[in-house]
């Protein structure tokens, strides 16, 4: 069965392609999302019109993910993980601690962007590349840098030199108190 797409699908064809495939796979998930058309006549006479739509939207996408681009590969991202004495690891930097970082720079990219083998189990400086788009493909810099064994100790003692006023406490107490039989 001949179908018309209306989106760019992955494995499948790009946006204004004419593709064909199976009845179920078009009745059943294609035409009820709106993914794609039945390529009747009538809607190949359309299919110009829907190809520079399509044309159109795809140079807009384009010049934005090109801006993006240049934005990520300004950016250098830095993990601090804590190592053994050996300088191995505990734990690694995956793909969503790279999402979490960019996203907190102004990025926002999908998980499934991010093209890596595998974790990084590594300290130092590595590159990854981030696929945007089918077409263009970013790099940013990560640096992986073990924890200081001052900065553990500084957020320790910050936390734990916390003073209690009598005011404080009585305040917590009065707060706990449980309500009296008459009052339930």
């Amino acid at each position: 069965m001949k179908v018309i797409l209306l989106d760019h699908i992955e494995k499948l064809g790009r946006k204004g392609e004419v593709v064909s495939v199976k009845r179920g796979f078009a009745r059943n998930y294609l035409i009820p999302r709106g993914y794609a058309l039945y390529a009747t006549p009538h809607n190949m006479k359309n299919l110009s019109s829907i190809q520079k739509q399509a044309a159109e939207e795809e140079e807009k996408l384009i010049a934005e993910l090109k801006k993006l681009d240049a934005k990520i590969r300004t950016l250098s991202l830095v993990f601090v993980r804590k190592v053994d004495e050996h300088d191995t690891m505990f734990g690694s930097v995956s793909e969503a601690d790279i999402v979490s970082q960019l996203l907190e720079k102004g990025v926002e990219v999908h998980k499934s962007a991010v093209i890596m083998e595998k974790n990084i189990k590594a300290l130092g400086e590595h590159t990854v590349q981030i696929r945007l788009h089918r077409d263009i493909v970013s790099e940013i810099k990560l640096v992986v840098e073990k924890e200081n064994k001052d900065q553990i100790d500084k957020t320790e003692v910050a936390a734990g030199t916390e003073e209690v006023t009598p005011e404080q406490v009585e305040t917590e107490v009065l707060t706990n108190e449980l309500p009296e039989d008459d009052e339930l």
